[in-house]
């Protein structure tokens, strides 16, 4: 058991080598299965509570290194959250013991993998996403599915390879054959979408311009001096028009700031407002402002607010996916919060947004996602269904702007262009800020804590991908079939503790049945 568990801290830690900062594109596509496999041989066999403390060695290795760069936020988040998300990775080293005991295990071993995924990033609270299995994939030949199957069925195509990887070592001749057929599968899509990769025709272009103001200070604290923050965006908007007057630059058809480029609410402070309108009568194009406003007392928003040069602010959205324990307190006042000091910094929660509509700015639709948006596939996914023609990310990573969180965003954002078969920009108050083709490549990019301002000419589409129009189907599909399944495995596993509780009971003549020491004394297979 000891060994086990060790073997699968191991696994954990090889995993988290996939993401950044240690990806290697050509060792993702197999590094990704090989880890699933580890997984799935270690706990494979065993009970269920053995399985899951397998299972959740797994985790620690992974979340532990995966998101290290927690620590800039406090060294208690970091091993809170790390040990919540092991959890999960605990919980499916169970499942797995439970439903690879089924013919055509693989298969459910992969609709597992994929409905903690989705379990875990919605709960508690707003969940988590960071780690999920597709999220690794940016430059690798695995990417070309991700239009066609979305992230969800990427992470089933990589739970998938990896189970069958396990089937061809550990299992009998008939599961060799379906592991045999699963991988076989599995290299067959990947090779169709690298052959066939998803384009779609252009249905017209706008010119970008994407302002990276930077933030004074030490550059990881937003607000140091917030008000030079927003300075810094609109003197770089001002410089801009300069350059675009002087023939320097071409004129954008709107501009677009990060996150937290006004850190106090623009409608209420006479400074921030008259700071954006001196920024866009100077460029004379709408800019996409991103603000926090007042909410009800105790309540703010976090915005993306279109703001015109003649009319004034208009369309707004509004940041879906707050990030608990970071911008709100779930159950304010209670002793969890009293016992974390960090915590009495977060005066106000943030209110979630409910918007669908993409935001329309100089006649272009827009889908935009702030920040940790850009790990959840509804707020992006619901605009571009209805007709968002190119993406904007608004962000503001000046607190992680030390560590690796800004490169595992920057990837996430790629991916998402590739999903979504929409150009994206990215605007960040000092990284990472660029602007990624509808295929997923880097058409520009800053320098980390630099003021930049990247203009580009994007191509717009209005085809929807694959993924997009099955939106939330491939996921619902995995969570119904591994509750099936469980249903179906745990039929037999009670049985045979039922069995086992009868052959170990006394006898009427004070012998005692044969006994089996431990949970995992049932048979290995139904």
């Amino acid at each position: 058991m000891l060994q086990r568990s060790v073997l699968a801290l191991l696994a954990g830690v090889a995993l988290a080598m996939a993401y950044e900062p240690f990806a290697v594109p050509v060792l993702v596509p197999v590094l990704v299965p090989l880890a699933v496999a580890a997984h799935t041989l270690l706990t494979r066999g065993l009970g269920l509570r053995r399985a899951f403390v397998v299972g959740l060695a797994f985790g620690v290795g992974f979340y532990y290194v995966h998101i290290y760069w927690m620590t800039t936020v406090a060294l208690a988040a970091w091993l809170g959250l790390s040990a919540a998300q092991a959890l999960f990775y605990g919980l499916l080293g169970s499942a797995v013991a439970l439903v690879s005991r089924l013919p055509l295990w693989p298969l459910w071993v992969a609709t597992a993998w994929v409905t903690v995924e989705v379990w875990r990033s919605g709960w508690p609270f707003s969940g988590m996403p960071w780690g999920r299995l597709g999220f690794a994939v940016v430059d690798t030949p695995v990417a070309a599915t991700l239009p066609y199957v979305g992230m969800a069925g990427v992470t089933f195509l990589l739970a998938l390879a990896g189970a069958a990887l396990a089937a061809l070592v550990a299992a009998t001749a008939r599961d060799r054959l379906v592991g045999l057929v699963a991988l076989g599968a599995v290299v067959a899509g990947v090779a169709a979408s690298v052959a066939l990769p998803w384009t779609s025709p252009s249905t017209g272009t706008a010119t970008v311009a994407v302002v990276q103001g930077d933030v004074p200070g030490p550059g990881n604290d937003i607000l140091y001096d917030f008000r030079q923050v927003t300075e810094n965006h609109v003197q770089a908007t001002v410089d801009l028009a300069a350059d675009v007057a002087a023939g320097l630059e071409p004129r954008p058809d709107f501009v677009v700031w990060p996150e937290n480029s006004t850190a106090t609410d623009p409608w209420r402070d006479p400074q921030t407002n008259a700071g954006i309108l001196r920024a866009t009568e100077a460029i004379g194009v709408p800019v996409l402002v991103g603000a926090l406003v007042d909410g009800p007392p105790g309540a703010v928003l976090n915005q993306g607010i279109v703001w015109d040069p003649v009319t004034g602010a208009g369309e707004r959205y509004t940041k879906r996916h707050p990030v608990a324990y970071g911008e709100f307190i779930p159950f304010r006042g209670t002793a969890l919060e009293l016992s974390f000091g960090d915590l009495a910094r977060i005066q106000r929660d943030m209110l979630v947004g409910t918007g669908k509509e993409p935001l329309s700015i100089a006649g272009t639709r827009v889908a935009d996602a702030i920040c940790f948006d850009v790990a959840y596939e509804d707020a992006i996914y619901d605009q571009v269904a209805r007709g968002a023609q190119l993406v904007s990310v608004q962000t503001s990573n000046a607190t992680f702007i030390f560590s690796d969180q800004v490169q595992q965003q920057f990837a996430m954002t790629r991916l998402r262009a590739l999903e979504t078969g929409r150009a994206t920009v990215v605007a960040s108050t000092n990284g990472v800020s660029g602007v990624i083709g509808a295929d997923g490549e880097v058409v520009a990019r800053a320098g980390l804590q630099e003021t930049e301002v990247l203009v580009e000419e994007l191509a717009l589409h209005e085809a929807l991908t694959p993924a997009v129009r099955m939106g939330r189907l491939p996921w619902q599909v995995a969570v119904v079939a591994t509750l099936l399944a469980l249903g179906a495995a745990l039929l037999p596993y009670r049985r045979a503790r039922r069995e086992r509780s009868r052959a170990t009971a006394p006898r009427h003549d004070g012998a005692q049945g044969p006994s089996r020491r431990g949970d995992d004394a049932m048979v290995d297979q139904p």
